[in-house]
């Protein structure tokens, strides 16, 4: 397989270094060349899949990705890796391609997030033989849900796995940058998510 090593400096360059990230990539995908190729393909992909205009109104699973990436710009320094923080912000939903369905009226993408894990794996081990990066950044794409599946006390919810293999830390900033890149949102609906994400530490403290 052949590594795309300089595809791989430059995205990670703007990750990183970028207020706003989603500039560079909402550029690139029209005007660039890099989107037409594999693995990122598969992002380009995310332009063509819908998302429940109640819980996203701001459209299809890339113009969420954009605003999540640009929210973790805003919160890396927070990050315990702010490398895999970055690309797992990028590649968090690329499972919602392959699983999102209509069904019974409503656009659903069960299991994403464990279909994610194996794509975002697959991603990267297209750009960087960096191991360790992986599988961070793909088990961050697994547990980002677990924050809706904990608080909600769902039986999908795996936290003592998820801590193993995990800091519920990063879940945790990951996951309010996942529930604030959306479109126009309430100072209600901000303080909720806060809360939500705020209860969802509590309960891994717990577990300690």
């Amino acid at each position: 397989m052949t590594i795309n090593r300089e595809a791989f400096s430059i995205f990670e360059q703007h990750l990183l270094n970028d207020d706003k990230p989603s500039d560079f990539f909402s550029l690139e995908i029209v005007e660039g060349e890099y989107f037409w190729k594999y693995p990122f393909t598969m992002l380009k992909k995310l332009q063509e899949i819908p998302q429940s205009p109640e819980h996203h109104p701001e459209g299809n699973v890339w113009n969420h990705t954009m605003m999540v990436v640009d929210e973790a710009a805003r919160r890396k320094e927070r990050s315990e890796d702010k490398r895999s923080f970055m690309w797992a912000a990028l590649l968090h939903d690329i499972g919602k391609a392959p699983m999102t369905k209509v069904k019974k009226g409503r656009i659903i993408a069960y299991d994403h997030d464990k279909v994610g894990e194996k794509m975002a794996a697959d991603f990267l081990e297209s750009l960087t033989y960096d191991k360790e990066l992986i599988y961070k950044v793909s088990k961050l794409v697994r547990w980002h849900m677990q924050i809706l599946f904990v608080v909600k006390g769902l039986p999908f919810a795996e936290l003592r796995t998820m801590m193993k293999q995990v800091s519920y830390k990063e879940i945790a900033l990951l996951g309010i940058c996942d529930r604030l890149g959306r479109g126009e949102l309430t100072e209600e609906r901000i303080q909720k998510e806060k809360d939500t994400v705020g209860m969802f530490i509590r309960k891994c403290e717990g577990r300690l």
